[in-house]
């Protein structure tokens, strides 16, 4: 069931898709050459609790996971495409990292993801990662009142096209509010004036997932979370809350 958000319940996201955006900010500046991935994790924890906010992911235990997920972050490095676990892996120059980050205050979430670049990066990784931020402002500028999902997703889809990228199957975005995942589903692939129609008060995560390979086919690692690419090509992966309003939408994830 797709629950509508009052303005209330959308001032409290805000406040925690601040937290959130402060958090991916702080963890971003930390991430180079040399750090582990765990000391980011720890940091972030940090950062959320200083900002009076709970993280979303520590714990979450959805059906399909083996095990309950136990850090504070995603932290997927090249080829992992999301879900990556914060462990002891040391970044080196040249990484594509995703940090991907969920808090939530008086029991509303705010779910947002950044790609960020590890020291000197080659060219196509930074084609890779522009590209990815590109489909996700095509797939918010899409959430208008009156719109329909497809059309988010047709949106998002539409760049990753055109830049020759791949989309991996399965994985997109999703409803937020007292629930981290709800409904409705956001594809990152779709046809225009398609799904469910976009109404005032719908908040939504948009989630593009950006394949270096061309390819949509994915493997699961065997910590059971980590979800990479199945012909080992780089990965780049961004998102945002958003609420649609009359006024068009409004990104809940940023400073």
């Amino acid at each position: 069931m797709v629950v509508l958000k009052s303005e209330a319940e959308i001032a409290t996201m805000r406040e925690a898709g601040r937290v959130v955006a402060n958090t991916l900010a702080a963890v971003a500046s930390a991430a180079r050459s040399g750090v582990r991935l765990i000391d980011l994790d720890l940091l972030a924890a940090e950062l959320i609790a200083s900002g009076g906010a709970k993280p979303s992911f520590l714990n979450y235990h959805p059906a399909w996971a083996p095990t309950p997920y136990p850090g504070v972050l995603c932290l997927s490095v090249n080829d992992v495409v999301v879900h990556g676990i914060p462990d002891r892996r040391v970044l080196a120059d040249g990484d594509l990292l995703s940090i991907d980050c969920g808090a939530y205050i008086d029991g509303y979430h705010g779910d947002a993801a950044i790609t960020v670049a590890i020291g000197e990066i080659d060219d196509a990784a930074r084609r890779l990662s522009e590209a990815t931020d590109r489909a996700l402002a095509a797939g918010i500028a899409a959430a208008q009142v009156g719109a329909r999902i497809g059309d988010i997703s047709y949106a998002v889809e539409s760049v990753a096209r055109a830049a020759g990228y791949g989309l991996p199957d399965g994985l997109g975005g999703h409803g937020v509010g007292t629930a981290m995942h709800e409904a409705p589903s956001v594809p990152n692939t779709g046809k225009a004036n398609r799904g469910l129609p976009l109404q005032e008060g719908l908040v939504i995560a948009i989630e593009p997932m950006l394949i270096e390979g061309g390819g949509s086919h994915t493997r699961t690692l065997p910590d059971g979370w980590s979800i990479a690419t199945a012909d080992g090509s780089r990965a780049a992966h961004c998102e945002h809350t958003i609420a649609v309003t009359a006024a068009g939408p409004v990104v809940l994830t940023a400073p």
